[in-house]
């Protein structure tokens, strides 16, 4: 399968080259140069304007003068308040947070055609996106918009995941979001497959999941909402009977998404109950607790007329912006944003073990997550971490390697319905059978296999796992 040409491009927008891709077109509606045509109309079709304003130019969003927490007048959609970790029984530090408990939905229509199974993607505006327009599920909708608290038009295709009408539920799974910023943030991820006619409106397209996974190769292309989706859907990986190839990386890549009988000569390092029992240590070794405070009552944070932001500018920055966007359930609002000073890290180290691919995982806690600890990448850095500052020497020493081989480097946006430009670097890096099997504790090695196998159920994997995930079956 041939790597599209603009991967480097950072804005995956309109007017760029997109060559043929080969295989990943085989029994597609429209091929990935047609996708490309599409997606250039839609851009120029769009008419999106995103300006940043003054707090008080906001519409039906204000200060609460008690706590000082930044709510919509509706009571809906979410609010900005304030998070206090306490460590120890020890006051540790506080910070803005995005409350949001409403659960939305993140849905893909899939649909066979000719045999050959296709997803219905859309071309999405979020006030956000570094670039406008990314591809995003079928629905992404929050449920004050599905709702319609807006006012607006309803969400399109919404028929097909709720009531009596919706088509056959394949996933349909609670799954997190960013605990550094959101707390305790769910959505209900989602894929339907439909058998009647499906009108297609000109903002969205079927393209096949080989197809996506060579757009996943594309920068800020494939967004938060659909990689997440796409992780949980148990047909966009590699078939289990797939052929191997004689690449030693790729046919590892392939075994690891193959059930493995425990009695077979080859297959996990670890079985399925003491995969859960590190796990659920992990979660023993917390010793801390996060609650909601008055935003009013965060430490060491200003507000401006147009911002509120750490005292030395770290972290992030709340601020405010009027959308313009033509192809909306609302063609204009305001709202605040969540905006970071820098791009994140996410690193998963992989190795064959045994001829089959696992991945080092870590039990990473952050304070926003509903169960405390989840299933994180290798290496996950923040965005204002500083440029290749990774803390923990392990995983540090690992990368630095000689035999370390970048196998995946593209950078990808973070959710832009609540983030203004959060872009994160995901990584993929084989590294040698030098590195140890046996790790420090935060870390256990995994198939994807087992992996997306507890998919099925929410708060085991966080957002940045499951994008990396979503990216892997790009290299098969």
């Amino acid at each position: 399968m041939t790597r599209l040409a603009v991967a480097r491009d950072r804005t995956a927008g309109a007017g760029r080259t997109w060559p043929d891709a080969g295989a990943a077109d085989d029994g597609a509606l429209v091929s990935l140069r047609q996708f490309a045509a599409w997606w250039d109309e839609r851009h120029r079709a769009g008419r999106f304007r995103v300006d940043r304003i003054p707090f008080d130019a906001l519409d039906s969003w204000s200060f609460e003068p008690r706590t000082g927490n930044l709510g919509h007048a509706s009571g809906r959609f979410f609010t900005i308040e304030g998070l206090r970790v306490r460590d120890g029984g020890v006051d540790g530090w506080s910070q803005p947070v995005i409350n949001q408990p409403e659960i939305g939905i993140l849905g893909i229509v899939v649909k066979e055609f000719n045999g050959v199974l296709h997803c219905l993607m859309q071309a999405k505006m979020e006030p956000g996106n570094v670039n406008t327009l990314q591809l995003s599920p079928t629905v992404q909708a929050t449920r004050s918009n599905y709702t319609q608290v807006h006012r607006g038009t309803g969400t399109r295709y919404l028929e097909h995941f709720v009531g009596a009408q919706r088509g056959q539920v394949l996933v349909d799974v609670l799954q997190s979001e960013q605990g550094a910023w959101f707390w305790r943030k769910r959505n209900r991820n989602m894929v339907v497959l439909v058998t009647g006619d499906v009108p297609v409106h000109e903002d969205y397209c079927w393209l096949t999941p080989a197809q996506i996974r060579e757009l996943m190769g594309v920068d800020n292309l494939v967004n938060m909402d659909a990689r997440t989706v796409l992780s949980c859907m148990p047909f966009a990986q590699p078939r289990e009977d797939e052929a191997v190839t004689g690449d030693e990386f790729r046919d590892a890549l392939v075994r690891s998404y193959q059930y493995q009988p425990q009695a077979a000569p080859v297959g996990p390092l670890h079985n399925p109950g003491a995969i859960l029992s590190w796990f659920t240590e992990a979660k023993t070794r917390c010793d801390w607790t996060a609650r909601l405070v008055p935003l009013g009552e965060v430490a060491r944070w200003s507000r401006t007329a147009d911002e509120i932001r750490h005292d030395e500018g770290r972290h992030f920055g709340i601020i405010a912006v009027r959308v313009e966007a033509g192809t909306r359930e609302v063609r204009q609002w305001t709202q605040p944003l969540l905006s970071p000073r820098g791009q994140g890290r996410a690193v998963f180290l992989v190795r064959p073990i045994q001829g089959v691919l696992h991945l080092l995982v870590q039990a990473r806690p952050e304070y926003g997550l509903m169960d405390m600890v989840e299933m994180a990448p290798t290496v996950q850095l923040l965005s204002d971490s500083p440029a290749g500052e990774i803390a923990d020497p392990f995983p540090r020493d690992l990368m630095a390697a000689g035999t370390a081989r970048v196998r995946y480097d593209n950078l990808l946006s973070e959710e832009g319905g609540r983030f203004h430009h959060a872009l994160t670097r995901y990584q993929i890096i084989e590294v040698g059978e030098d590195v140890p099997l046996d790790v420090p504790p935060q870390y256990c090695w995994m198939t994807v296999r087992q992996l997306t196998d507890l998919l099925r159920h929410g708060h085991y994997l966080n957002i940045e796992a499951r994008s990396l995930l979503a990216c892997l079956p790009s290299m098969c």
